[in-house]
């Protein structure tokens, strides 16, 4: 498992480290003493699991976390307060982790990130695995509800999907219907090779591209056939150049 230290404080990280050298199959790839270095090591080393502190210069391990794009890390914060325990467990934080902190809360910490990484089979020997659910295709239709109106629509003529609040907005037929579910479930039921994650709020159809151009510090900005447009981020945008360049 490679963890990834995020403290501000020097001393906590080399304690942390001290800590994690009981664990042998637990490796330290890296540390971060701020948000916006961990965000850089994330994207660089991709950690397992992040070990966060909540209070650094600049920004906090929660906006850090808000930050990220794409799979992000497990994560178990280890601070000094303990009023933010709730904050912690809405991001879906395997554990909270008070300073000092104790060797054998840690110890437990990591053992739920490894049962979270390798979940264990059910108990009872006639129990199958439940299915993994296969990625929808473009020419597949979705029932979508919104209210008390309804529709059967084909993922291709979805051109874009886009956070609202805890519900996700679709964009089709000139109608915008919401439904609820974020737009990380339904980026794990979607074909990557036709919808494109383009920033923390968007997923946009690649078929639906009327024009893409070069946008501020290396990032791009698509606009969609029928109208819409979209920036994508920057780390996206070097995605998008990887995947669909020569």
């Amino acid at each position: 498992m490679n963890v990834l230290v995020v403290d501000d404080s020097r001393l906590a990280r080399q304690e942390l480290r001290r800590l994690l050298q009981r664990h042998p199959d637990v490796t330290v790839v890296g540390e971060a003493a701020n948000a916006d270095e961990a965000q850089q090591r994330i994207g660089e080393l991709r950690p397992d699991l992040l070990l966060l502190d909540i209070h650094m210069p600049g920004r906090s391990g929660f906006e850090l976390l808000a930050g990220l794009e794409g799979a992000t890390p497990q994560v178990v914060f280890t601070t000094a307060f303990d009023q933010y325990a709730v904050q912690a467990f809405e991001v879906n934080a395997l554990d909270y982790l008070l300073k000092p902190v104790d060797e054998q809360r840690l110890a437990a910490a990591l053992a739920k990130a490894r049962a979270a990484a390798h979940p264990e089979p059910a108990d009872a020997p006639d129990a199958a695995p439940a299915p993994a659910r296969e990625l929808l295709r473009e020419t597949d239709q979705v029932f979508v509800k919104d209210g008390e109106r309804c529709w059967f629509v084909r993922l291709q003529e979805v051109k874009l999907l886009e956070v609202a609040d805890n519900y996700t907005r679709l964009h089709f037929h000139d109608v915008h219907p919401l439904i609820p579910r974020t737009l990380q479930q339904l980026e794990a039921r979607l074909d990557p090779a036709v919808f494109f994650r383009a920033n923390r709020q968007q997923i946009i159809n690649l078929k639906w591209i009327e024009h893409i151009e070069p946008w501020f510090s290396s990032t791009l900005k698509i606009r969609l056939r029928g109208g819409g447009e979209v920036e994508v981020s920057r780390q996206q945008s070097m995605r998008f150049r990887e995947a669909l360049s020569f």
